[in-house]
């Protein structure tokens, strides 16, 4: 897009009259003309080479690409010969706006980054602070079993978008319909527990908001064995499908060299045979404790990636029954005992959605002076986080995911900067994309799996 305006009307020369010394009086009014930028530089370039070269914005065909990931593809027919992704359309402003809030209420911010992957962001965020306070193993063994199975839960249903999506751009639509209803299962459970389908806020610093709700296992019970089933039947229409492993197969190629070079985690990163995985090279959260394995693959390509993930949905899902197992013997705090630390809220989900308690509510308003004070102090101030910096990651479903904390001393972050690994994956748009053809294009993008909120933060 072009504002093209008079330069002479306006600006220094309309100045030059001015007392020397002085600012113009329509300093204010100076205008300057803009281009369209690298599309325009492209385009030109391609007119004057080629009349055979043509340039194109591509999309929208993956949820990621209806107007926040711009791909740039130069084109000598249906031949792909250089591609590019332009980033930072959505303007979120998650990092900036966390300086402005409370430690706490920054979890509702990062929740929201990469929307399908919300209790990642939740944890890295959250651990990282806990490093900040001292108190990484003062957390209660049950909100560290339930961290476990949220974002195991989590990794299901961020693998059963991609695998859905993916394979309802190439035309197989039932695979998306599946998909979405085995994602539904997983929100029956995430939405009794914290009251939200996404975007959860529900591990907070020093463990999680509120303890799983009555019938929990129940309801665990009564969807894990639907969810396996529709996951096979996911894989039926896909594995060994002819027309799938045709467009899939050598597809979006980039091997272990390309990966490493450009810093590409995750599955597109373990469908090159590398095992690398966070859970089990650098525990947290008690992973070391769990059985479950490093799921890759031989072939670094479309297909590869979508072995992987559904490799690692049967993985989660031993983490998950592990995870049941122990916390249905287990009881106990799911929240750090200091209360200058644990927020002081007793949540339950009412008619009118989730809020404090009722027996709460009565405490603090009716029963003690000293607990509404600090209700008051802790929810409208915060706590205090001691002055220094650390670094946390964990592996989301889309690969390594971390956050760099800063503190100041104050209750309120100075710094919270984010490595998502959208970020990082979408570096390898070019070398995917590159040699193939238009259709194959939208195959590669897909098995990248990016989200742009987790993107331009």
């Amino acid at each position: 897009m072009s504002a093209n305006t008079d330069h002479t009307a306006t600006g220094a020369h309309a100045g030059a009259t001015a007392t020397e010394g002085t600012l113009p009086a329509d300093e204010a009014l100076r205008s300057f003309t803009t281009t369209g930028g690298d599309f325009d530089a492209i385009a030109a370039e391609a007119i004057e080479h080629s009349d055979e070269r043509i340039v194109v914005n591509m999309g929208p065909q993956h949820p990621s690409t209806h107007g926040v990931l711009r791909l740039i593809l130069e084109l000598d027919g249906e031949h792909v010969t250089e591609g590019r992704a332009g980033i930072g359309y959505l303007h979120t402003g998650i990092e900036k706006n966390m300086e402005y809030r409370t430690w706490t209420q920054g979890v509702t911010f990062c929740t929201r980054m990469d929307y399908l992957t919300p209790m990642f962001q939740e944890a890295a965020y959250c651990m990282g602070i806990e490093k900040l306070l001292g108190v990484t193993d003062e957390i209660p063994e049950r909100a560290q079993i339930i961290r476990v199975l949220m974002m195991e839960l989590t990794r299901i249903s961020s693998h059963l978008i991609c695998l859905g999506t993916g394979n309802m751009e190439l035309g197989a639509t039932t695979v998306f319909t599946t998909a979405a209803q085995q994602r539904e299962r997983i929100f029956r459970f995430i939405e009794a527990a914290t009251g939200l389908r996404m975007n959860n806020a529900y591990i907070r610093p020093g463990g999680v908001a509120q303890d799983l709700p009555a019938g929990w296992k129940d309801l665990l019970d009564e969807q894990l064995p639907l969810l396996r089933q529709g996951v096979k039947q996911m894989e039926a229409l896909v594995i060994e499908n002819p027309i799938a492993k045709g467009r899939l197969c050598d597809v979006g190629y980039l091997d272990l060299t390309g990966c490493m070079a450009l810093g590409i985690t995750g599955p597109m990163l373990r469908a090159t045979g590398f095992p690398h995985d966070l859970r089990k090279s650098d525990p947290y959260c008690g992973y070391e404790t769990y059985e479950f394995d490093v799921c890759t693959w031989d072939t670094p390509d479309a297909y590869g990636r979508l072995r992987v993930r559904f490799n690692e949905i049967w993985q989660s899902l031993r983490i998950v029954d592990q995870c049941i197992e122990r916390l249905a013997s287990s009881s106990g705090p799911v929240m750090h005992p200091d209360p200058k630390i644990g927020w002081p809220a007793q949540l339950a989900i009412g008619g009118d959605g989730m809020g404090n308690s009722l027996d709460h509510i009565r405490h603090i308003m009716g029963t003690s002076m000293e607990a509404l004070i600090h209700h008051f102090k802790i929810v409208t101030e915060g706590f205090r986080v001691p002055p220094g910096q650390a670094y946390q990651a964990v592996e989301s479903a889309k690969g390594e995911l971390a956050c760099h904390v800063v503190s100041d001393g104050g209750t309120r972050p100075y710094r919270a900067h984010f490595k998502d690994p959208s970020f990082h994956n979408l570096q390898s748009v070019a070398a995917v994309v590159e040699g193939g053809n238009v259709a194959d294009v939208v195959v590669a993008v897909a098995s990248i799996d990016p989200v742009m909120g987790g993107v331009d933060r």
